[in-house]
């Protein structure tokens, strides 16, 4: 996903970064207000922000100036909601891109966008949707962090289609997405899977914060 230093054209970074803004602003009033009224969540956010430093950082070469990796933002944006994913998403992009080379600054904007942004976003939907028709934890998990990995390279696929519309936007999407798919299947299942793992190991010894909501305390 992550889109390398330079690939993109001016134009369409500063674009990203503009789109990305909103989110992140949102998700610091959200971290504001979470710890103020829980100081004992801050061990549960470093924890989501590392899940998903680490995951994010497996690479796999895909496209031409990108990379197929799992995101890890379905665990925080879970229990946080999307918009404070927006914000440790994009502190996990900066690092990555100032230490190990993975992704940009130019980027950064755009990395942001699609997987600090429209990822928690549908990962978090697709939790809430699943608790509301009764599916079970471990179901709304599992489709929350696979789709919210899937959706965040599908967006990249339009990124990178919209600044290389080469045949096309439609022909270059298309190709863009085919590729990714390749890799990045597989790799949305795993992360799924994972996240089912880590969330259920986080309730059974009650990190703070991991029972905020009636539906994180039920059962598998």
């Amino acid at each position: 996903m992550h889109i390398m230093e330079g690939f993109l054209p001016i134009g369409w970074c500063i674009f990203w970064g503009v789109v990305t803004l909103p989110f992140v602003l949102l998700g610091l009033r959200s971290i504001s207000k979470q710890l103020k009224e829980e100081p004992e969540l801050k061990s549960m956010l470093g924890l989501s922000g590392a899940f998903t430093f680490v995951l994010s950082a497996l690479k796999i070469p895909s496209v031409t100036g990108s990379c197929s990796h799992p995101t890890g933002v379905g665990l925080g944006a879970i229990v946080f909601g999307p918009t404070v994913m927006s914000v440790l998403g994009t502190i996990v992009l900066l690092f990555q891109s100032l230490l190990l080379a993975h992704g940009g600054l130019t980027t950064l904007g755009a990395n942001a966008f699609s997987m600090a942004v429209v990822g928690p976003l549908l990962s978090y939907g697709i939790y809430k949707l699943g608790r509301k028709l009764n599916w079970s934890f471990a179901v709304s998990v599992f489709l929350a962090a696979m789709l919210g990995d899937l959706g965040t390279y599908v967006v990249t696929s339009v990124q990178l289609a919209l600044a290389f519309p080469t045949g096309g936007f439609l022909a270059s999407f298309t190709k863009f997405v085919s590729i990714f798919g390749l890799t990045q299947v597989p790799l949305a299942v795993s992360e799924g899977l994972l996240t089912v793992v880590m969330l259920n190991i986080l309730r059974k010894y009650n990190m703070p914060g991991i029972e905020r909501e009636k539906n994180l305390k039920e059962a598998v």
